[in-house]
């Protein structure tokens, strides 16, 4: 069972990311706020979990939590600030897109860019460690992976439903057999190729 609280904070927003490692597509964020107690049946960290279990538990996080939002960093944005600086963004983003004031912010990873005036922990597989982080993995990855099918009906060729843009060897061959879309990050390279971009 995840931990449900941090510390002796009543408002504790957990944020996550998806989408980092991608060739093609935005990055994701949520920022998730659950109630002190709140125990739900097989939440964890959503890398963990199969695409139906995923599902299921968005609707229930949707249904349960206090507060819950979800944002994006465009590909162009990506290209112009750098993969790190987006993931920080889109968080800040998602913290933006809460009604509900924060006391604590815990973010999955070990780097983020400070919130306001709000403190903030740094959790190395937070996702695995605190529902309320386990929450918004579950949301970003849940609504990137929705946006990834939709792109994918006007590019069928790069298998985004199937690969959500990630850099697998079909993807790369695609980009070198048809070049970029829009939704292309230009600021990465195919994995096994000389520099393209």
């Amino acid at each position: 069972m995840l931990e449900n609280t941090y510390k002796n904070y009543k408002i504790v927003a957990g944020c996550d990311e998806a989408g980092r490692g991608c060739l093609a597509g935005p990055v994701f964020a949520s920022a998730v706020i659950l109630p002190i107690g709140c125990k739900i049946d097989t939440l964890n960290d959503s890398k963990k979990l199969t695409e139906k279990q995923r599902y299921k538990l968005r609707d229930i996080i949707q249904e349960v939590a206090i507060d819950f939002s979800v944002a994006m960093v465009d590909n162009d944005e990506i290209d112009k600030i750098n993969i790190l600086n987006a993931s920080f963004l889109a968080m800040h983003r998602a913290l933006d897109g809460l009604k509900s004031n924060p006391e604590f912010i815990l973010i999955d990873g070990n780097r983020f860019n400070k919130y306001k005036d709000i403190n903030h922990e740094c959790i190395i597989k937070g996702d695995g460690k605190f529902s309320c982080i386990a929450a918004a993995s579950i949301l970003a990855k849940t609504y990137r992976d929705d946006f990834m099918n939709y792109i994918d009906k006007e590019h069928p060729n790069y298998f985004w439903k199937k690969n959500k843009g990630y850099p697998t060897k079909k993807h790369a061959d695609a980009i070198l057999q048809y070049g970029f879309t829009e939704y292309h990050r230009k600021s990465f390279n195919v994995p096994g190729q000389t520099k393209l971009f």
